[in-house]
């Protein structure tokens, strides 16, 4: 029998965290079509990571494009507002559900800042 250890990070703290150090509005939960409650496995450092193509995307809420590069994502200013919205929360969720990078690329950027240990990590989404 094999057996691993994980170590289960809530949802909102890894929101949280991603936030913090990047200084953008993120949302895992958000992204992808909204997952479902339940468990997300992943592991650090990881090769099977993907940087979406996109250097940008249309600035409409629930666009039908979604993820940018790791580079983009970095570059726009957060407090840049979306045309001809004036609403926070627009620009928060067209950030949350549109304008996210790759999950794999930000978990190798934290790890490679020293932020995130190697290992195996669990999200456990619930809202």
């Amino acid at each position: 029998m094999k057996i691993r250890t994980e170590q289960v990070i809530d949802v909102d703290e890894w929101d949280k965290f991603v936030e913090k150090t990047y200084g953008r509005k993120y949302q895992f939960q958000q992204q992808d079509g909204c997952k479902d409650r339940g468990s997300w496995r992943f592991a650090v450092p990881s090769k099977d990571t993907d940087d979406f193509e996109n250097d940008s995307i249309l600035e409409i809420v629930n666009g039908p494009e979604r993820g940018v590069s790791f580079a983009a994502w970095l570059a726009r200013d957060p407090k840049k507002p979306i045309p001809n919205r004036r609403d926070d929360w627009e620009l928060d969720l067209w950030w949350s559900r549109n304008f996210y990078p790759n999950f794999q690329m930000v978990a190798n950027d934290l790890y490679e800042k020293g932020l995130l240990e190697k290992g195996h990590y669990t999200i456990n989404i619930d809202w």
